[in-house]
């Protein structure tokens, strides 16, 4: 019966060390997964900012409002660099707070083409240049363009808004007024500041300017 009892327990040691021993190698495997998934989040984050820098590189260059300076000076060279973390972070506070911010503007437009949505911003500026259009014929050239371009069906860059809108838009143009956008301006206005702008907000490239450190010295400015 001794002898049985010895055989019992030394066996349950040695169940006892082999589930240590099989719990140990789970917890090494885990970690190295852990470790890994940590590495590949890591890689993929500086994917998405080194796209992200592209994309604003891009648009500070080329945009409409980065190139057409106010300024009368012939060849007079503007540079945006990059806002303070504190400039950063005032975007939050209002959807108008980053529109108005030149660097911020061309980040959101960067976004919103990561998400095969630009069309709404570029719809917006085109709709903020024609209010300030002075000349009838101008006025009535850059409604038809607009129309063109955003409204009608099939458009290169159509917005997403209704049938009567459009159509409404459609018999203004004939004697265009600037008002003639108002409505779908408006629309796509509230899409982006309920829809876009809170996942811009969210974004890698976003949260990385609200950091004190910088992403690398290349993004100061262009």
């Amino acid at each position: 019966a001794a002898g049985a009892g010895s055989e019992a327990s030394a066996m349950q040691s040695a169940v006892f060390l082999a589930l240590q021993h099989g719990a140990g190698r789970m917890e090494r495997g885990s970690r190295r997964r852990g470790e890994a998934e940590e590495a590949e989040r890591g890689r993929m984050k500086r994917t998405i900012i080194k796209d992200w820098k592209t994309r604003l590189s891009y648009f500070l260059q080329n945009s409409s409002h980065s190139t057409k300076m106010k300024s009368k000076k012939v060849g007079k060279q503007h540079s945006y660099f990059r806002p303070s973390p504190e400039e950063a972070r005032l975007w939050s506070e209002a959807f108008d707070e980053l529109l108005a911010n030149k660097y911020g503007l061309a980040a959101f437009r960067a976004f919103l083409k990561s998400e095969f949505c630009e069309e709404n911003i570029e719809f917006w500026l085109a709709c903020e240049d024609f209010k300030k259009t002075k000349s009838p014929q101008k006025l009535t050239l850059k409604a038809k363009k607009i129309y063109n371009d955003f409204i009608e069906k099939e458009a290169p860059k159509e917005i997403n808004i209704d049938f009567q809108t459009k159509n409404t838009i459609a018999q203004n143009i004939q004697e265009a007024t600037h008002t003639c956008f108002s409505a779908a301006q408006k629309r796509v206005y509230s899409l982006m500041e309920n829809n876009s702008y809170p996942r811009f907000l969210e974004s890698e490239f976003y949260q990385e300017l609200c950091k004190t450190t910088p992403i690398t010295r290349a993004a100061q400015g262009t």
